[in-house]
């Protein structure tokens, strides 16, 4: 049935009740059969008009009924009472009399008959409607309303292949119950004891307010069934329209070493961004683009997507025009080593706000080629700064890493000279400039979650660098709002870090995604390989000479300024082409652990330089 045709249906089926109920319900309580009177004839008229115009205001016409509840009967009783009350007040005021008696029948007819002509809909979808009888037995891990919303909907979704056939919760009070005919079985703990005694095929996790540490213990208690475990979508993707309710996903890492989000300071963050000019480098990148996604819900004047590499602006580019169509959009292919493209670019955009998150991030590789990481994330960060600054920018976001404390890489010694350079910049600039200090994000290009989900898919063996080995890790969606809540907090000149929990142990997150992959340990296996030249045992997110106690924001931290040698610095970004290697590769971590460089080494490096001039 049509939109059309079912709201004339239900005009026409209530105007049928409202008159029927008003007569006959004054038939029933007269005394004596009395002829319809100017008062009665009136009343109707009325009651139907007013019903008809509660009806529009409760939107009763446009429920699906189907799927009805007691929030849809709230609202009839609501519609109705107020159309009852009104057509009484009309007696009094126009002809002095009340059928009181009439019209308190008249009210229970219409709940009764109108509520029941309702709910007979959702009667007989529950009886007939549901063809998912052969799907896999499911088990559903949560009895609250997320739970019951997911057997709700897997009793009529043919598509899912799914059939619900019982409930576990910790709840005690819930125990021994049923809910939409499912019986609440045990505790989550029982989760083996289900399987066997419904033969469950599928189980569904839907607690959506489980922390990872207690995820993690009920994945544990569903792994060892070997029966596939799903949980349900991020809530926020579900409320944003992007999954529905039963698009389940397979348990993630991320799901086990997720801690409580950072809540945004919506406000903040919306008088920096909305109708504003943004533009972010690395756009294509995991980080740039996610810093995209989320800066396009603050209705920005414009986005400006600016990248080397065309493929994954192109992407990002699409993606946001398929789903925000009304976005200004601009996209801009260059190379942050390219200065005088930069600075006509900048001029030309005129940003307001930029968010630097093109870095060359691949710890190996950058040993291998340390002129390359000089070249984009220090000299490339001193160009984008410049143009920043040429332009009037009024904030500029660096993304950083946990790595630049301390730095062993190359990668990391680069981004520590990349924060030097923004901390310098603050210094001799009206634009606010600040840097974003955080972990590993799982995910992103060249983490080790897509190695190791490759390695389990060949059957094995994971590598892991050493059994000790720890990391920080957080989300890219995490990450990308933390580099946006810095440059609404921004006064110039922070370095800002989160407060990323515990880290957590390599081998531990292999094994993990092993156990989530279906397998076992001894299945696949664990291989040590050593570690790899610049690879840290343990990452810190803040030298001790940085630690502020107090937080600027919930999670949020914000480190001391260290003393800086900005000439140093630009000296070497420039004459760093002149070195071979090795040398280079000393000299960016001497200059970033602050070491003193001897007067002699300094010496050799100018005449290098003076002779290849």
């Amino acid at each position: 049935m049509g939109l059309k045709q079912r709201l004339l249906a239900l005009v026409f089926l209530d105007s049928a009740i409202v008159i029927f109920s008003i007569f006959i319900c004054n038939f029933i309580l007269s005394a004596d059969i009395r002829p319809i009177n100017s008062v009665l004839v009136t009343s109707a008229f009325i009651l139907l008009i007013v019903h008809h115009i509660c009806a529009y205001y409760f939107k009763l016409y446009k429920k699906a009924w189907e799927y009805a509840s007691a929030k849809e009967i709230k609202s009839i009783v609501y519609a109705v009472t107020i159309s009852i009350a009104l057509t009484g007040l009309m007696q009094i005021v126009v002809f002095q009399e009340f059928y009181l008696r009439t019209l308190i029948m008249t009210w229970m007819a219409h709940v009764i008959l109108i509520g029941g002509s309702r709910m007979a809909w959702r009667l007989y979808r529950d009886a007939y409607g549901s063809s998912n009888q052969g799907g896999k037995k499911t088990l559903i891990v949560g009895a609250g309303s997320a739970g019951t919303m997911v057997a709700r909907q897997l009793a009529q979704e043919t598509s899912s292949g799914l059939l619900p056939v019982a409930f576990l919760d910790d709840n005690s009070s819930k125990l021994g119950l049923e809910i939409m005919d499912l019986p609440v079985y045990g505790a989550i703990r029982d989760v083996k004891k289900a399987v066997e005694k419904f033969s469950i095929e599928h189980i569904i996790i839907a607690v959506p307010s489980l922390e990872s540490e207690e995820l993690n213990q009920v994945v544990n208690v569903c792994a060892e069934t070997k029966v596939r475990t799903q949980t349900l979508p991020r809530m926020e993707d579900i409320m944003l329209g992007k999954v529905e309710v039963t698009q389940f996903k397979d348990v993630d890492v991320e799901d086990l070493l997720g801690r409580e989000p950072v809540k945004l300071d919506v406000e903040g963050i919306a008088d920096s961004i909305t109708n504003k000019r943004v533009l972010v480098t690395g756009a294509g990148g995991s980080i740039g683009s996610e810093i995209c996604r989320q800066i396009a819900r603050f209705s920005p004047e414009e986005i400006v997507l600016l990248g080397h590499g065309e493929n994954s602006i192109y992407s990002i580019e699409m993606e946001l025009r398929n789903s925000l169509p009304e976005l200004n959009i601009s996209t801009e292919i260059a190379d942050i080593q390219d200065k005088s493209k930069l600075m006509q670019i900048f001029e030309d955009r005129k940003p307001h706000v930029v968010f630097h998150a093109a870095a060359h991030k691949h710890v190996p590789l950058m040993e291998r080629n340390p002129e390359e990481a000089v070249k984009n994330n220090a000299l490339g960060t001193k160009n984008t700064a410049e143009a920043s600054d040429h332009a009037s920018v009024n904030t500029f976001v660096m993304v950083s890493s946990d790595k630049a404390v301390n730095p062993t890489s190359v990668m990391g010694a680069t981004k520590r000279l990349a924060e030097m350079i923004v901390q310098h910049m603050d210094t001799v600039s009206k634009t606010k400039f600040v840097a974003v200090r955080f972990g590993n994000v799982l995910g992103s290009r060249g983490s080790v979650i897509p190695l190791f989900k490759k390695q389990i898919q060949n059957g094995g063996p994971v590598t892991v660098t050493d059994p000790e080995m720890v990391r920080y890790f957080m989300t890219i969606p995490e990450a990308s709002r933390l580099v946006i809540q810095a440059g609404a907090l921004a006064k110039g000149g922070e370095i800002f870090v989160l407060d990323m929990g515990e880290p957590v142990k390599i081998v531990d997150l292999a094994k993990n995604l092993i156990k989530l992959s279906g397998y076992t340990v001894d299945e696949i296996g664990i291989k040590f390989s050593g570690i790899r030249p610049g690879e840290k045992m343990y990452e810190e997110l803040l030298s001790k000479e940085e630690v502020h106690e107090n937080q600027v924001y919930p999670k949020i931290y914000v480190g001391k300024s260290s003393e800086i040698n900005i000439n140093e610095v630009i000296n070497f970004t420039k004459k760093c082409e002149m070195l071979e290697k090795d040398e280079i590769k000393k000299r960016v971590l001497e200059i970033a652990r602050g070491e003193h460089i001897e007067q002699n080494h300094l010496s050799a490096v100018n005449k290098k330089v003076n002779a290849n001039n």
